[in-house]
C-alpha cells in the first residue's frame, strides 16, 4: 500500500483496486480535482489503511484477488456506520453491487469507469459524508446552551483577549483559555476555531467535569468492540471525531490524576489507543482547553500534572470577569434583549435607567451567563415595553468602592412586589453570592465546594444551574 502526501483541506479517498494500471488512472484522474488517494490493492491492504488512517470515502473494486469489496465495505461499516462507500464493478456483476448498496454501499459505478461520472460519484459522496458528520455534531450540540452567537463589548481588556485569539488562530498551538465560571469559555474557543485554517473541520466540545471519570476514557478516546461489558460495537471518541478540527476540552482542570498521561501523550504524539484497542491511531487535531481552576495552584498541592499543565498552557489566554468590565453591561443586555425578544415575538423592549443602575451595582458572579439568565427572565416577565429593575430579580448593594460609608445598603434593594417575593429575591442573592465566593475560594471543585456549603452535591449542582454559575 502506498500513500502519498495530504493536505490538511483535502479529505482522502481509499482507493481499492488490483489492476496497477487502472489504479494508476483512477488516482490521477481524483488527484487532478486536488483529492488526496490512499491506495491498496487488496482487501488486506484496505483493512490496514482503514486502520490507520481517517478516509472520508471507500472506492474499491467488487472483486478483488485477496477478499473482495464486500468484506472492504463491512471492515469500513463496522469502523464508521457513516463512512460512504463506492463500489466499482464489471456490468454483468451489477446484481451483486445493487446487494452491496442494500448492505450499506452510497452506490456503485460501472466498468469501464467514466472519469468524469468518477469524480461526480465522488463529489456526491464527499456531501453526503459532510452532512452526516455535521448532523451528528449537531445533535449532540442541541442540548447545549444557547450563548452569544458573537463576541460583545468594548472594554480594553476584552480587545486584548480578541488580539490574543486572532494571534493564535493562524497557528497549531495549544491554547488555555483561562476564566471564571460563565465568562463564555467556549465561544472564545469557537471563535479561535472559526478564525483558524480548520474553520471548514469539525469544533467537537467535551465537558471533562459533567461526564463520570469511569466514562470519561471511553468519550475522549473511543472502545472497540468487546472492550467491556455492552460495547456491542465500536464506538470513535472525540478525538476521533476532532480529525483536521478542534478538539475543545472544557474544564481540563477536573481531569482525573490517572487519565492525565493519556491526554499528554495524545497532545504531544497526535497518538492513542481506543478502550480495549492495541493499534495506536493517529489524528489531526488542534486543541484548545478551558478551565476556571488555578492549575498553577493545583500543580503545586500535586493535584495536576505539571508536564500536562505546561503542555496546556502553551499559548494562554485569560478572559476578565464581568465585574472587571462594567462598560459592557449595557451592551451586552441589550444584545440579549433583542436576541429573547426575537425569540419571543415580542417587540424589542426598552431597559430603565433604574433597571441598568441596578445591574451596574450587582457584582454578577456568574458573569455573562448569569445575565444572560437574567435578561431572558426579564424579557419573559416584561407585560410591557419596558424593563424595570422589579423585573430583575436582582438586589445588590453597591461595590464597596463605589458608595459612601454612610450610604445605607438597604436604599438598593428592590422593595416591590409581595413580602415573598422581596424575601425571596434578598435570599436568592445572598445564596448566590455565598456559593459563587465558596466555589471560587475551592478553585472551583464543586465537591470541596459542597462540603464547605454542606449541602449535598446534588443540591449544589441544582443551585449552580439555578443561578448562572454552572462551569
Amino acid at each position: 500500500m502506498s500513500v502519498r502526501p495530504r493536505s490538511r483541506s483535502d479529505p482522502p479517498i481509499l482507493l481499492v483496486e488490483d489492476k496497477d494500471s487502472l489504479r494508476t488512472m483512477l488516482r490521477l484522474t481524483l488527484e487532478a480535482q486536488g483529492h488526496t488517494v490512499l491506495e491498496a490493492r487488496d482487501q488486506a491492504e484496505a483493512l490496514a489503511a482503514l486502520h490507520t488512517t481517517h478516509p472520508a470515502i471507500v472506492l474499491s473494486d467488487l472483486r478483488l484477488p485477496d477478499g473482495d469489496g464486500f468484506g472492504v465495505l463491512r471492515a469500513a461499516k463496522e469502523l464508521d456506520p457513516e463512512l460512504p462507500v463506492l463500489l466499482m464493478t464489471a456490468f454483468a456483476n451489477v446484481p451483486d453491487a445493487v446487494v452491496a448498496m442494500k448492505d450499506g454501499a452510497l452506490d456503485f459505478l460501472a466498468k469501464p469507469v467514466d472519469p468524469d461520472h468518477l469524480l461526480l460519484m465522488v463529489a456526491r459522496a464527499l456531501a453526503t459524508r459532510r452532512l452526516a458528520t455535521e448532523n451528528m455534531l449537531l445533535r449532540e450540540e442541541l442540548a447545549e446552551r444557547r450563548g452569544a452567537p458573537r463576541i460583545i463589548g468594548e472594554d480594553p481588556r476584552l480587545k486584548q483577549v480578541s488580539l490574543g485569539l486572532h494571534r493564535a488562530a493562524g497557528t497549531d498551538m495549544t491554547v488555555l483559555i483561562e476564566g471564571e465560571s460563565g465568562t463564555g469559555k467556549e465561544l472564545f474557543a469557537r471563535a479561535l476555531h472559526s478564525l483558524s485554517p480548520r474553520a471548514d473541520g469539525p469544533f467537537v466540545a467535551i465537558n471533562c467535569a459533567a461526564i463520570p471519570e469511569n466514562l470519561l476514557e471511553t468519550e475522549l478516546f473511543g472502545y472497540e468492540k468487546g472492550a467491556f461489558t455492552g460495547a456491542a460495537a465500536r464506538k470513535l471518541g472525540k478525538f476521533e471525531l476532532a480529525h483536521r478540527g478542534t478538539l475543545f476540552l472544557d474544564e481540563i482542570g477536573d481531569l482525573p490524576l490517572t487519565l492525565q498521561p493519556k491526554i499528554l501523550r495524545a497532545l504531544e504524539e497526535k497518538s492513542f489507543e481506543r478502550v480495549g484497542g492495541t493499534t495506536a491511531l493517529h489524528v489531526d487535531v488542534r486543541v484548545v482547553a478551558a478551565t476556571n481552576r488555578n492549575l498553577r495552584a493545583a500543580v503545586a498541592a500535586r493535584q495536576y500534572r505539571e508536564d500536562l499543565y505546561f503542555r496546556l498552557s502553551v499559548f494562554p489566554i485569560s478572559i476578565p470577569p464581568l465585574r472587571e468590565r462594567f462598560s459592557d453591561i449595557p451592551i451586552l443586555a441589550r444584545h440579549f434583549i433583542e436576541r429573547f425578544s426575537r425569540d419571543l415575538n415580542k417587540k424589542p423592549l426598552v431597559l430603565s435607567s433604574q433597571a441598568l443602575e441596578h445591574m451596574q451595582a450587582y457584582a454578577w458572579p456568574g458573569n455573562v451567563r448569569e445575565l444572560q439568565n437574567c435578561m431572558e427572565r426579564a424579557v419573559i416577565l416584561t407585560q410591557g415595553d419596558t424593563i424595570y429593575a422589579r423585573h430583575l430579580n436582582l438586589a445588590a448593594p453597591m461595590p464597596p468602592s463605589s458608595r459612601s460609608d454612610e450610604r445605607n445598603v438597604w436604599d438598593d434593594v428592590d422593595m416591590s412586589g409581595s413580602l415573598v417575593e422581596v424575601t425571596r429575591r434578598v435570599i436568592a442573592e445572598v445564596e448566590a453570592r455565598k456559593i459563587g465566593q465558596t466555589l471560587k475560594d475551592n478553585d472551583g471543585d464543586r465537591a470541596r465546594t459542597a462540603a464547605a456549603l454542606r449541602i449535598s452535591f446534588k443540591l449544589l449542582v441544582e443551585k449552580l444551574k439555578d443561578y448562572g454559575l454552572g462551569g
